[in-house]
């Protein structure tokens, strides 16, 4: 689990949690990270929208946030599966590259 003092000031009760649609919350099925609602590798399209909205006013807090489930996912799949399991650059990809995050106005070089 996520822990910290800076995860208590935002961090929603359940990640995706938000229902937009009648059906099961788009929550992780842990350890194995796949959405429950649709099956597919959690965050799924609709949690990661969930997120960017649950999390729009705070872009650093989801930020940080994603990096703690990056963190908790590639521990719990590695030790499931520790020859055949995602790539830490699958991971990172999946649970924090999608984030808040903008390049600079000018690229160095």
């Amino acid at each position: 689990m996520v822990s910290g003092p800076w995860c208590a000031r935002r961090r929603p009760a359940r990640p995706g949690g938000r229902r937009s649609a009648p059906g099961p919350p788009h929550l992780p099925v842990r350890p194995i990270w796949l959405c429950r609602a649709c099956g597919r590798p959690w965050p799924c399209a609709e949690a990661r929208l969930l997120l960017r909205v649950e999390y729009d006013a705070s872009p650093v807090d989801l930020a940080i946030y994603l990096s703690g489930l990056y963190h908790e996912a590639s521990h719990d799949l590695f030790r499931l599966n520790p020859h055949d399991g995602p790539t830490p650059r699958d991971l990172l990809e999946r649970f924090v590259a999608w984030g808040p995050y903008r390049r600079g106005i000018v690229e160095p070089g």
